[in-house]
């Protein structure tokens, strides 16, 4: 009797070999995982690093300082601020003469104008009033030698008045005057009751009010 095993054909090396390809030693595993977590530190190293620098960036600061900023002045001041001229008891021929001063007390230069505005209107229409400037003496015996008249007629209205230098509309009106600062002007203002003055005209009493308006010159043409 034939007892021999038989022969179990050869060994089958393409599949042998394609399990141990499939199946890497733990050795190489374990060099891959090394790789791997080393990769990943030099991320985190690379991220860390990054953030470092975006805080290190190079600035500089400075100031200018003691900017100041001030506004100049505009004052005007008038000398007597009240009774400058007073006339009692007039009769048609009688005048009264009295210097009246403007200063610019402010640090700009200025234009001003002056209104004269009055209690009533009847006398205040007789009454006839010359102003001068550049009077050496300012009375009624010497008004007429000197200085330049600047302003010839009635004393005043009532209402809005009259305007007795310049214009007190903004800018630059025919007859405004002009003071730089520290400057004065001495106003010789010189009233007349003249003999032709009416019946009209006794026992009242007129009231005037000169009010001076000045604004700046700069900036304003």
């Amino acid at each position: 009797m034939n007892t021999e095993t038989p022969n179990a054909g050869p060994l089958n090396t393409e599949t042998l070999n394609t399990a141990q390809l499939d199946k890497e030693p733990p050795e190489r595993d374990d060099r891959k995982r090394g790789f791997l977590l080393l990769a990943a530190s030099a991320i985190v190293l690379a991220l860390g690093v990054t953030t470092f620098s975006s805080l290190a960036l190079f600035s500089d600061s400075e100031t200018s300082a003691d900017n100041t900023f001030s506004t100049a002045t505009l004052d005007l001041t008038v000398a007597p601020a009240s009774t400058a001229i007073t006339g009692l008891d007039l009769i048609p021929g009688d005048r009264v003469t009295a210097p009246l001063t403007i200063t610019n007390s402010g640090s700009l230069d200025l234009r001003y104008s002056m209104i004269s505005v009055t209690t009533e209107d009847v006398l205040a229409g007789e009454l006839v009033m010359t102003i001068k400037t550049g009077v050496a003496t300012c009375d009624s015996a010497n008004f007429g030698a000197t200085g330049t008249v600047v302003f010839n007629g009635v004393l005043g209205a009532t209402g809005p008045g009259v305007n007795v230098l310049g214009d007190s509309a903004q800018g630059d009106q025919p007859g405004d005057r002009v003071l730089a600062p520290a400057a004065n002007e001495v106003l010789c203002i010189d009233v007349q009751l003249p003999l032709s003055a009416s019946n009209a005209t006794q026992g009242i009493t007129s009231t005037a009010t000169f009010t001076v308006n000045a604004e700046q010159t700069a900036n304003n043409p």
